[in-house]
């Protein structure tokens, strides 16, 4: 026991220890929030937040993005905590990295280098791969002059990793011949998901589950698959590439969830034009259920950072559906006030199991409209008719007569009366 409490503490130690900087350019809960969002992602991408510096200012300064005065604070604050790392909740320039880290002396990383380094650790197939290394050489490439400086100071750690890390001291011709390379692969592998999403389309519906990355979907899709094997982990961007699983809904069909990756604010361009191929899949779904942490206070800027998202990638005239989850850990009335702030919404646990049953229910009408049931009789020449509606309706036998045979179908109103006006009813 005593080897093990010696090995946390080494783990411990050796985590980048990360000073977060931004501007406050008017909003000081914003800022507050922002902050948080970022202590999140550095925990994320295995370092340690040791302090945070705000900067009362309406825009970045040009040369140096805080002020020099505020840049030599943070090099004696830095100092004080023992900290390494300075990351910055904004898009630096390569002339504005290299002028924080003169005067600071600490490695420099932006926000949409954070977020590519945790890309860079989550991503697991050869696509996700792909897809990072492209968006880290397109980040990249209009940051090449003096870099030389740059990369010999990273050393390693946060806003080094992932397959592009090896290629961004070559030359700029070397990078633009490597995009078209993972460009074509990438298409090529898009063909292929095209197929098997036309394929999947013919035979089933598809519901994603979009959100706000940590927001609990994977969690969700879990409760309604049933499938243990679904990766869940408390943290953001846990899930890349989109995890898909087979439901059955109420009135006996099947469809498919598909699990995608989280959103965030400011999600960095260069990752949408990247992950395109693999949120083309959320564009192509039939239905979008956009889920929500009912315990975030945040949840309003959060849903509108995920319409924003939608419509960028151009989904915003998908049918969407708005899921509150984490309910179990709401008071009472907090949960009446949402309900009644939002009357149309689906309110669950994934944690518990609560309001799953009306969350599928509520699919199985929206994808497929009112269900009934009926009995009908088929004379046995329109048997053929009848097994026509097989991926429609539920079929169940009941009894057999000499012209034909009695049965109980259930499925949507409108399907149940089509199948009875063919076989000569009313």
């Amino acid at each position: 026991m005593p080897h093990e409490m010696i090995n946390l503490e080494e783990e411990a130690k050796q985590k980048e220890r990360v000073i977060i900087a931004a501007l406050d350019r008017g909003s000081a809960s914003y800022t507050s929030d922002i902050l948080d969002e970022m202590e999140r992602l550095v925990e994320t991408a295995g370092g340690e937040v040791v302090g945070r510096v705000v900067q009362r200012r309406k825009y970045p300064h040009p040369a140096y993005y805080f002020g020099k005065g505020k840049l030599r604070e943070i090099k004696r604050y830095a100092e004080a905590l023992s900290a390494e790392t300075l990351i910055v909740d904004g898009e630096l320039t390569a002339s504005q990295k290299r002028n924080i880290e003169d005067i600071t002396g600490l490695k420099v990383v932006d926000r949409t280098q954070l977020i590519l380094d945790i890309f860079a650790q989550h991503a697991t197939t050869e696509e996700g791969k792909l897809q990072v290394e492209l968006a880290q050489l397109e980040y990249n490439l209009p940051r090449l002059v003096g870099m030389g400086k740059e990369m010999s100071r990273l050393g390693g750690g946060i806003g080094t990793r992932g397959p592009g890390e090896k290629k961004l001291e070559v030359d700029r011709r070397r990078i633009r011949r490597r995009i078209s390379v993972i460009k074509r692969q990438l298409a090529d592998l898009e063909k292929d998901r095209e197929l098997r999403r036309k394929k999947r389309k013919r035979e089933n519906k598809i519901v994603s589950l979009v959100g706000y990355t940590n927001a609990g979907k994977s969690t969700l899709l879990r409760r309604l698959s049933g499938d243990k094997d679904v990766f869940v982990a408390d943290m953001l961007f846990a899930t890349l590439a989109p995890t898909m699983r087979r439901v059955t809904l109420p009135s006996g069909r099947t469809v498919i969830f598909a699990d995608t990756v989280g959103f965030i604010r400011r999600l960095p361009h260069t990752l949408i034009e990247a992950f395109k191929a693999t949120l083309e899949e959320i564009k192509e779904s039939d239905l979008a259920l956009i889920i929500l942490d009912a315990t975030d206070e945040n949840y309003k800027d959060k849903l509108r950072v995920v319409k924003g998202v939608l419509k960028e990638i151009g989904a915003e005239k998908l049918p969407l559906m708005l899921v509150f989850n984490k309910i179990d850990l709401l008071d009472k009335e907090d949960l009446e006030d949402l309900k009644r702030e939002y009357p149309d919404a689906l309110f669950v646990s994934a944690k518990t199991g609560e309001g799953i049953d009306k969350l599928l229910e509520a699919v199985d009408e929206k994808l497929f409209g009112e269900s009934i049931s009926a009995e009908v009789f088929v004379p046995y020449d329109k048997t053929g008719v009848l097994w026509s509606f097989k991926d429609k309706l539920q079929i169940e036998k009941l009894e057999s007569f000499e012209h034909g045979e009695k049965y109980k179908v259930a499925g949507p109103k409108e399907d149940i009366k089509m199948l009875i006006g063919k076989l000569g009813g009313e």
